[in-house]
């Protein structure tokens, strides 16, 4: 997974996955992106950043179940009491943590959960009832993709587990592609 450098197979893959063929009119384009990174603090991770700069910002078609968002956006029903979003915190977790199975929970874990929801992350989609995509764009796990739902948080890719996947947003617009459900691992 390189998070650095666009490769050009995997931007042509994520062409054909989301059938773009409209010559960049429907990409965000390289100063708007550069302007949404100033803005933030953050330098988005590879593929996606050339992904939404010149392919597109969002897609009807999926993933996930709802479609992609807009870089910008959030799912609609994300709700408007929460607090602001800091992209350019570094996102907490190194590891899946299920919050409401947790025996243990940490004093502050009500903190390191509003840091989940609120830090680092780009929302890449809903699949609806509270189970969102997230990217990660800052911190040591920057590149990966995570499920962030109402109990609890895990990374995608086969070195975490769940799936027999690819981890960052190509091998998991890959394996959506493929139509393999999301957790495939034995």
């Amino acid at each position: 997974m390189n998070i650095d450098q666009a490769d050009p197979a995997e931007l042509a893959a994520l062409r054909a996955a989301f059938d773009v063929d409209d010559e960049g009119e429907s990409a965000l384009g390289w100063e708007a992106v550069h302007a949404f990174e100033a803005e933030h603090g953050i330098v988005l991770p590879e593929p996606y950043r050339t992904f939404v700069a010149e392919i597109t910002d969002g897609s009807y078609s999926g993933p996930p179940e709802y479609g992609l968002l807009p870089v910008a956006e959030l799912p609609g029903d994300w709700g408007d009491d929460q607090r602001e979003r800091d992209l350019s915190r570094p996102f907490p977790l190194a590891a899946a943590w299920m919050w409401e199975e947790d025996p243990d929970q940490a004093e502050d874990a009500d903190e390191i959960l509003e840091q989940v929801y609120n830090q680092g992350t780009i929302v890449l989609g809903t699949d609806g009832c509270a189970m969102n995509w997230h990217l990660v764009v800052a911190g040591p796990h920057r590149g990966h993709v995570w499920l962030i739902t109402d109990v609890g948080a895990v990374p995608f890719g086969e070195q975490f587990g769940f799936t027999t996947a690819e981890p960052g947003f190509a091998g998991w617009v890959r394996h959506w592609a493929a139509n393999k459900p999301w957790y495939d691992a034995a």
